[in-house]
């Protein structure tokens, strides 16, 4: 009897390890025939592909309604149409100003005089009305409207840049809430998995216990392991419903079924040097601060106009009906004028605002420095982040294979009692805490390597060959630049 019981147990135990091992095996497949590739979440994908084969999203049409949707972006959309219309206002310096007034009031006038010695009392009622038309048109301004407008452009196109900046950071947040699911998914099943097997191992262990071939101690602590497992499962579980949560505010739309990301190799650079050279001339935060320090500059001489003279051509046109009461019925005047005005003292102010402009520029060009270290920074953070993870991966790999041959020589010496219960549910651990490391440092890799091409200035739109219409802030622009009239906003394209 204690044989056939032995018999018994010894099936169900080889009936636990490979139902175990066929995932591992599938998994361990995979991976070897990625040995050429990068591999980004490949457990995490054959887990998902192995248990919903339904179409599933990737990660560029993730990336795809980001960049449509995130009203982050908008936001800054936005921003960028206003900064736009500094331009036009600029401009304006050397454009005409027309002004048109009309007036109509009601004159009511009492006198008294002496006449012959008689006091003579009269009252007057009228009712004046005039209308007057007024041009003036600059003609120098002390080289003001050049350099306002030189500088409204360069702050466009320290806006574009900055936008650009926007998209990156968006884009790269898209990128980990997706892999995140990814990850917590992965997590969330092997947990799952996790916990079957042990109520598995659970029940060969009360059975055992029964024939008495083990003891209640044994029986206890696979007790012990199922309630970490659950507990394990619900943080989880936790875990993936506020991944799914970042999901959809990020990317706007619940996550449905996530595949791997493919490979960035080939948009990577090829070394540390070659990613500060690129970083140096493609990053769009120091492509914006190079700009707003030009725009600075010019803000400095478009102030200094302020102390030149300026010279205006001012003509009028008014007519004035029922002036007086003298018989006048009406008076028509024309007038055309050259202004000349030269400043000679305005209290400090302009002087102040000079002084002022200059340390402003001296604040961009200090802040490019720090932007500068912090592009570089985030450059060798995120190189570095990449190679750890891709050593993790390989490390976690082989870390995989060995505790699934040591979990199979545990369970084999357990049938000969030279291994107990407690040796058989820590092998399992160990090999759930390879599977789990393994999800984890594959989401790393695919974050490492989003983050140094956006750390380089290249996380855009058009280099991920993202399936959407890209956004131009040109476009606007230039329906904008030479507008001289009209309130109607143009729509966004």
């Amino acid at each position: 009897m204690s044989r056939t019981n032995n018999v018994i147990s010894q099936r169900a135990g080889w009936s636990r390890f490979l139902r175990q091992m066929n995932v591992l095996s599938v998994v361990l497949r995979v991976l070897a025939g990625l040995s050429q590739r990068s591999p980004i979440l490949a457990i995490v994908l054959v887990i998902c592909t192995a248990t919903e084969p339904s179409q599933s999203e990737t990660l560029q049409h993730a990336l795809a309604t980001a960049y449509t949707a995130n009203p982050k972006l908008d936001a800054e959309r936005a921003r960028q149409r206003a900064d736009d219309e500094l331009v036009p206002q600029a401009l304006s310096g050397t454009r005409p100003t027309l002004t048109a007034t009309g007036e109509v009031g009601l004159v009511r006038s009492f006198s008294r005089s002496n006449v012959s010695g008689s006091v003579l009392h009269s009252m007057t009622n009228s009712t004046p009305r005039g209308l007057s038309v007024n041009v003036s048109q600059p003609l120098f301004d002390g080289f003001r409207t050049s350099a306002a407008t030189a500088a409204a452009e360069a702050s466009v196109l320290a806006g574009r840049y900055a936008l650009s900046n926007v998209e990156q950071n968006v884009l790269l947040d898209a990128v980990t809430a997706y892999v995140d699911v990814v990850r917590d998914t992965a997590l969330l099943r092997l947990t799952q998995s996790n916990l079957d097997v042990l109520r598995e191992e659970l029940e060969s262990t009360n059975a055992r216990f029964d024939v008495g071939e083990l003891t209640k101690t044994d029986v206890a602590q696979a007790e012990a392991r199922i309630s970490g497992a659950v507990s394990g499962m619900s943080q989880s579980r936790a875990n993936l419903a506020r991944s799914r949560a970042i999901y959809e505010r990020v990317i706007r739309r619940p996550p449905g079924t996530l595949s791997a990301p493919a490979s960035l190799s080939g948009l990577l650079p090829r070394s540390l040097d070659d990613a500060y050279k690129v970083g140096e001339s493609e990053h769009p935060a120091l492509l914006s601060t190079r700009h707003t320090i030009e725009a600075s500059d010019h803000e400095v001489k478009n102030i200094k106009g302020e102390l030149l003279p300026s010279l205006s051509l001012d003509s009028k046109y008014s007519r004035i009906w029922d002036p007086t009461t003298s018989g006048v019925l009406d008076t028509e005047s024309t007038s055309i004028f050259g202004r000349l005005t030269v400043p000679l003292y305005q209290a400090g102010s302009v002087s102040s605002r000079v002084r002022q402009a200059r340390q402003r520029s001296t604040q961009r060009r200090l802040e490019a420095e720090n932007i500068r270290a912090d592009v570089r920074a985030a450059i060798v953070s995120s190189w570095d982040g990449l190679i750890a993870a891709r050593a993790q991966i390989g490390a976690d790999r082989q870390q995989i294979h060995a505790t699934t041959l040591a979990l199979e020589g545990v369970r084999q010496e357990q049938r000969v009692g030279q291994r107990t219960t407690l040796d058989v549910l820590d092998a399992q651990k160990e090999l759930l805490n390879a599977q789990l490391d393994l999800a984890t440092s594959t989401r790393d890799e695919v974050v490492a390597a989003y983050t140094l091409l956006a750390a380089i200035g290249r996380l855009t739109a058009p280099l991920l060959h993202l399936p959407v219409a890209y956004y131009d802030p040109t476009v606007h622009y230039d329906k904008v630049r030479n507008k001289w009239w009209g309130l109607g906003a143009d729509s966004p394209n």
